[in-house]
């Protein structure tokens, strides 16, 4: 029931700001305390009143549902507005709780593949959610009603748009939302078919694009004010991808999975490069 997804979020929130706490009574004083969140870079179909209204929604349910009581004093009126009808948010949210969630943090770990095109009924052929499967039932309480749409150009194997204005624009606004907060890119990559060829060698020069592209994404934004302070790579190893198992490969290593042997790809050569350089390599 969607009631127990907003139940879900608030006690992740809880246990956030309790861990944290526990953390600062523990910890040396110099220790720095951070949490990573997906946030979603949320942009609507047309400047039509739906979909920004669209918009607005699934960025309260989707991200500052988690950031406003984090970092900005409590859940956001039109979260509460938008959800009243599914939640008792008078019984569910105790006093205290919102303080305890707003421990100070000190860094934000912001998470990015695509961005995510909504808008109001009626507005083209939808996807419910195309980030993670079609899907007959919304995972939005609140806002069943918005549709998702995939957004136009080049995808990964997962299908998802390769947009890497996306994540200069949620640097920036996550920068401007919250000053003086530093942030880094927690996860960011791609998943591709990669195959060996004959001779062994994984030449993957599709990640390596994404990769060129999304740093110099973060780049663009660290020269425009926000201050990122590091970016970690969605994955060192080919992994399992939750549902859809081992089916798609977001690593810079390939992964024989009857072997186990560890090739590295093309791309693990290049971003060593951009490591070491502590700049972007050419393509």
């Amino acid at each position: 029931m969607l009631v127990h997804a907003l139940h879900a979020a608030h006690h992740l929130n809880l246990g956030h700001g309790r861990a944290t706490a526990a953390l600062r009574a523990s910890l040396p004083a110099h220790a720095r305390v951070a949490v990573s969140l997906n946030l979603h870079q949320v942009r609507p179909l047309t400047t039509d009143p739906a979909d920004l209204d669209a918009a607005r929604r699934i960025d309260a349910v989707a991200n500052r549902i988690f950031t406003g009581p984090m970092l900005s004093g409590g859940y956001p009126d039109d979260l509460l507005a938008d959800t009243a009808h599914v939640v008792d948010w008078d019984a569910l949210v105790r006093p205290g709780d919102e303080a305890a969630i707003g421990t100070p943090i000190d860094l934000l770990g912001v998470n990015y593949y695509t961005p995510a095109i909504v808008s109001g009924p009626g507005s083209g052929p939808p996807a419910t959610d195309h980030a993670h499967g079609e899907s007959d039932h919304s995972p939005w309480p609140g806002s069943e009603h918005v549709l998702f749409h995939r957004p136009p150009g080049e995808t990964t194997d997962m299908g998802w748009a390769i947009d890497p204005t996306g994540l200069y624009d949620l640097l920036t606004a996550v920068s401007h939302a919250h000053p003086g907060l530093p942030l880094a890119v927690t996860e960011n990559g791609a998943a591709f078919p990669d195959v060996p060829a004959a001779d062994g060698r994984i030449n993957d020069h599709d990640r390596i694009d994404y990769l060129h592209q999304h740093l110099a994404a973060v780049h663009r934004a660290i020269a425009d004010g926000a201050d990122v302070r590091g970016y970690f790579l969605w994955s060192l190893l080919d992994n399992l991808e939750w549902a859809y198992g081992y089916e798609k490969r977001f690593g810079a290593v390939h992964v024989d999975y009857a072997t186990q042997l560890r090739t590295p790809k093309r791309s693990a050569r290049w971003y060593a490069r951009a490591i070491a350089a502590n700049a972007i390599p050419g393509l």
